[in-house]
């Protein structure tokens, strides 16, 4: 960060910039540690390229935060190019039982709820863009909003070939069937829930970050965080007592909803997600 966004920094927390320290994980910005003169610290994440948007996040920021389930950084300052955070210890120590008390939070998250699927407005996963029109029907909204629109874009990428994504429109098209029983109601979910979007600080976990906001079957949370590995089985054993899990999941749902983490890696890096989204579709007899 140059010395005319370090002297913005200063104006915005009140106090003189001493060091800027990079942090890990931005994939759409720059992101550093901002050391105060007065011992305090914050985040700022910076994005000069042609179309910043980190606004949005911080809308996503403020609206997860507003639930009261889960801690979010506090949004310091929000533009497109600049978002000031709050700055959450992050030691990186895990422990089972912060695992158990995170799942109660996300369940508590899951119940805030809306009349249909979506979200008021579109969001962002990572730098790729995430319509969030109302549906009434889960199925419909999973297979037109989640699964098709990404498959084309990593097909347009080079990601995966076109009949790859005739044979995803195709099971797009028995998607309700795949799905089974409907979750009894629309919820919110973070939607990004990979391991180095989840703050630990001394074997609790300490916040979450960089949220892909919408209402959706929550269960599609839970296939995210399994993939990804975020997590140990007593989360998902304390989630299912909490908030239950229904027949079905682990059986099917949680690689049909792997496929879309999978198409926006995909997309996003090629490599081998594409092969793996494929794979995936296979198991589920495409």
């Amino acid at each position: 960060m140059d010395a005319t966004v370090l002297e913005k920094l200063s104006t915005i927390l009140g106090a003189d910039v001493v060091s800027a320290q990079p942090l890990g994980g931005g994939c759409i910005a720059d992101v550093a540690r901002i050391d105060l003169a007065d011992g305090s610290h914050a985040v700022a994440k910076l994005d000069q390229g042609p179309d910043a948007r980190l606004n949005i996040e911080a809308r996503m920021l403020a609206d997860l935060a507003a639930t009261g389930a889960v801690r979010t950084p506090g949004v310091i300052h929000s533009e497109p190019s600049l978002l000031v955070l709050e700055h959450i210890p992050n030691d990186g120590v895990r422990s089972k039982q912060g695992g158990i008390r995170f799942a109660e939070s996300l369940a508590a998250l899951h119940t805030v709820s809306a009349d249909r699927f979506g979200h008021p407005y579109d969001t962002l996963i990572g730098p790729l863009d995430q319509k969030n029109t109302w549906s009434a029907s889960w199925a419909t909204f999973y297979a037109d909003q989640r699964v098709r629109p990404v498959a084309a874009l990593a097909c347009e990428r080079g990601n995966l070939s076109s009949r790859d994504v005739g044979r995803l429109d195709t099971m797009c098209a028995h998607m309700a069937e795949l799905i089974g029983e409907s979750p009894a109601r629309p919820a919110l979910i973070h939607g990004d829930l990979w391991a180095g979007n989840v703050l630990w600080d001394d074997g609790t976990v300490a916040g979450v970050i960089d949220p892909a906001l919408y209402h959706a079957d929550p269960e599609i949370e839970l296939a995210f965080i399994d993939l990804m590995g975020c997590f140990e089985r007593s989360f998902f054993d304390r989630y299912r007592d909490v908030a239950g899990i229904r027949q079905g999941f682990w059986e099917t749902r949680r690689d049909l909803y792997t496929l879309y983490p999978l198409l926006v890696h995909a997309a996003l890096f090629g490599g081998g997600y594409g092969a793996s989204a494929m794979a995936t579709a296979r198991r589920l007899g495409f």
